[in-house]
């Protein structure tokens, strides 16, 4: 996530005199958004940027429910629970827009996106954790979020995190790049399939990107948009939060995309895109794809295992 200090944004006219009456006190948090602070409750400071994380909440719960049901490894349940706990960590911080709260948000992007990574090296088959390089991963990951947590601590400026954040998901990219173009895996797929790869990937991206480009412009233009809220009311101003359509369109695509990264589609189209995660890749690395498969429901791709065709 892309931030920007509060000193940065555009300050909301009647934030000091909120201070004085609002459930959390001061504004301790490193950042501050568009929307107005505790404009409908004291105990909420940014009331749409806080509820939208509901969707990113319910995507990770409907995700590990899927885990569940297929019976896949523990580490399925874990990456979808880290997915839960970033949402969670944002509906808090902006709720409040304490210090505390804002790590809540942040250190989990750090933690589930290492966790990608350490499963996307983690390429021995079977899903035990009695090798070396299982190992040297899980005693890596802890270490390396440790020490990040630290140092986090120290030097509190958002700038820090969005470097290290971004350089892990570029490792996790160009890991996942290299795991299908190079790898025995990727040397499987057809070139005809590899479109289609593409357009699984293609469409969670862009959700993904879009909700990008939309919360920028509401970082760069709060002051008009600010302006066009007052203009049309509310509710339906809330309609022009662009945070907080960042929390609805990425949790969207990060959902398309961990889904879409499923080996074989009930439509027999091997699916085997980035995703954010990268978590069910792996399926195809350590087990066999043919055991998992997609169905849709509601529009929404749903991670199943196959019924055993009778003979």
């Amino acid at each position: 996530m892309v931030s920007f200090t509060s000193a940065n944004m555009p300050v909301n006219e009647t934030i000091e005199a909120l201070w004085a009456m609002n459930f959390w006190g001061p504004v301790t948090a490193t950042l501050d958004w568009c929307e107005a602070n505790y404009q409908f409750s004291k105990y909420i400071a940014e009331t749409a940027n806080t509820w939208s994380n509901i969707v990113t909440v319910g995507l990770a719960l409907y995700g590990a429910r899927q885990v569940q049901e297929a019976k896949l490894p523990l580490r399925y349940v874990a990456g979808y629970t880290g997915f839960a706990l970033i949402g969670l960590g944002s509906m808090i911080f902006h709720a409040t827009l304490l210090y505390s709260a804002q790590l809540a948000d942040e250190l989990p992007m750090i933690y589930v996106a290492t966790y990608c990574s350490a499963i996307l090296f983690d390429t021995e088959p079977g899903w035990g954790a009695d090798n070396v390089r299982t190992l040297f991963l899980v005693s890596a990951y802890f270490l390396f979020n440790i020490l990040f947590t630290w140092s986090y601590s120290v030097f509190r400026n958002p700038v820090y995190h969005q470097v290290f954040f971004a350089i892990v998901m570029f490792t996790n990219a160009f890991r996942t790049a290299y795991l299908l173009k190079f790898s025995e895996v990727g040397s499987r797929i057809p070139e005809a399939k590899k479109v289609s790869i593409a357009r699984v990937f293609s469409s969670g991206a862009a959700i993904f990107f879009f909700g990008f480009f939309v919360w920028n412009l509401d970082n760069i233009f709060c002051s008009t948009i600010t302006h066009w809220k007052h203009a049309i009311g509310w509710p339906a101003a809330f309609l022009l939060e662009g945070h907080s359509w960042w929390h609805v369109f990425t949790a969207t695509g990060t959902y398309l995309m961990i889904v879409g990264n499923t080996c074989k589609s009930r439509r027999n189209w091997l699916v085997l895109s980035y995703a954010y995660f990268c978590l069910d890749l792996t399926l195809c690395i350590k087990d066999d794809h043919s055991k998992y498969a997609l169905e849709y429901r509601l529009g929404l791709p749903k991670l199943v295992r196959p019924k055993a065709k009778s003979s």
